[in-house]
C-alpha cells in the first residue's frame, strides 16, 4: 500500500479525520497537499509532519468557494489521490431547518464535493494520468438519523455522485470512491458524545462496542489511495463497527 512519488490533495485537512488522513497518505510515502481554510492549523500540521520526514506543504482553500477552488486545483495539480474531507454538520429536527442551514451543509458537503471531485478528475483527465479520488461521506449515507436529515440527505448525495462518476471515469483509470465512518471522537462530534442520551444511542448501534477514532480511518485511506484497491471503484468502504449491518 504504498504511495511514493504521488502527490495527495487532503481537502479538510486541519483537523479530526482530514488531519488523520494527512498523516496516513504522508506515512505511505505521498506528497500531501494539505488544504484547509484555517493556516494557523495548517501550517501547525506540515511543520508536524516535515519533523516526522515526511513532505507536505499547505494550500488555503475554501471548498464552498467553487470557482477558487477549481482554480487553486488547476494551479497545484494534477493530483493522483484526493481525499475531499472538508464538511459541515447542523444537526436538528427537520421541522426546525432552516433554508440558511440547508444552504450552508449542501454547498460545502454535497455542492463542494462534487466540483472538486470533478476539478481533480479532469486534471487526471487531460494529463492521461489514473487516479484514485476518496470522498469522506458517513454511515448516515447509507440510513437515517436522529435530527440528521439535512446531513444524511447531503451523504447519500454523495454516494450517488461517486457512482456515476466511478462510471464515467473508469475507462480513463480515474477511481472514485467513498470512506463512510460511523460516529467519529473529532472535536467536530464531541457535543453528541456529551450527550449521555445519544452517546448511549450510538454505543447501542455499534456492533463491535466502542466508539470510532480517527486512527480507524487511516488505514482505509491508505488502502483505497493505493494499488491494493486497484479493482475497487463506486464503491463505499464502511468502516462503521456494524452499524449499517444491523
Amino acid at each position: 500500500m504504498r504511495l511514493d512519488g504521488k502527490v495527495a490533495l487532503v481537502a479538510g485537512a486541519s483537523s479530526g479525520i482530514g488531519r488523520a488522513c494527512a498523516a496516513a497518505l504522508a506515512e505511505a510515502g505521498a506528497h500531501v497537499v494539505a488544504a484547509a481554510r484555517s493556516a494557523d492549523k495548517l501550517n501547525a500540521l506540515v511543520a508536524e509532519m516535515t519533523a516526522a520526514g515526511h513532505t507536505a506543504t499547505a494550500l488555503m482553500l475554501d471548498a464552498a468557494d467553487i470557482p477558487a477552488t477549481e482554480a487553486l486545483i488547476a494551479e497545484h495539480g494534477p493530483f493522483d489521490i484526493l481525499v475531499n474531507s472538508a464538511g459541515v454538520a447542523k444537526h436538528s429536527p427537520a421541522v426546525e431547518t432552516t433554508e440558511a442551514d440547508f444552504d450552508l451543509v449542501s454547498d460545502l458537503n454535497f455542492k463542494g464535493a462534487y466540483f472538486m471531485t470533478r476539478a481533480v478528475a479532469s486534471g487526471l483527465a487531460a494529463a492521461g494520468k489514473p487516479g484514485s479520488l476518496i470522498n469522506i461521506s458517513s454511515q448516515m449515507a447509507q440510513v437515517g438519523g436522529i435530527d440528521r436529515a439535512v446531513y444524511s440527505a447531503t451523504k447519500h448525495a454523495v454516494e450517488g455522485f461517486t457512482k456515476s462518476m466511478a462510471i464515467e471515469w473508469g475507462p480513463a483509470g480515474i477511481r472514485v470512491n467513498t470512506i463512510c465512518p460511523t460516529f467519529i471522537l473529532t472535536a467536530l462530534t464531541k457535543p453528541t458524545f456529551d450527550n449521555p442520551e445519544r452517546r448511549a444511542w450510538i454505543e447501542d448501534k455499534i456492533l463491535l462496542g466502542r466508539v470510532g477514532e480517527v486512527e480507524d480511518i487511516m488505514g482505509a485511506v491508505q488502502f483505497l489511495a493505493s494499488d491494493a484497491s486497484a479493482l475497487i471503484t463506486g464503491s463505499a468502504l464502511m468502516v462503521d463497527g456494524g452499524w449499517t449491518a444491523a
